[in-house]
């Protein structure tokens, strides 16, 4: 695994970016900013994604990086539960939703990978050395 310096270099937190984006401009059109609940909670959810994977980052210790990235897995199921919502609603189409949730996917399962990476490594961050 390439070092990473600062949380800008995390690929999940990259893709959780992208994430937070497509959910944004998902969540612009008329019907689905009618419904105020779902898209701010929508949103909300994403931008946990990547704010849990940058904080858990800067706290430098793998038990509490951990910790967050577990949030942020969790964020993940969230968002891709309220897809559905709007899937369902027709606040969506397939195509959209296929893009978001297959993003959403990919960037679970880049946080599981760090979050196996972090279990099994010696190196257990500033705070611990």
């Amino acid at each position: 695994m390439a070092k990473i310096e600062r949380f800008e270099d995390i690929e999940s937190w990259k893709l959780a970016r992208e994430a937070v984006n497509l959910v944004y401009d998902a969540t612009n059109g008329e019907r689905f900013g009618r419904d105020f609940a779902l898209c701010n909670q929508i949103r909300r959810a994403a931008i946990s994604i990547m704010s849990n994977i940058a904080e858990g980052f800067e706290r430098n210790g793998n038990k509490e990086f951990l910790q967050f990235l577990a949030v942020a897995k969790g964020s993940c199921g969230e968002v891709r539960a309220q897809l559905y919502i709007a899937l369902d609603q027709g606040y969506l189409g397939k195509e959209t939703f296929g893009e978001i949730s297959e993003t959403l996917l990919t960037t679970s399962r880049l946080i599981s990978g760090m979050m196996k990476y972090l279990r099994q490594s010696e190196h257990r961050g500033s705070k611990f050395q």
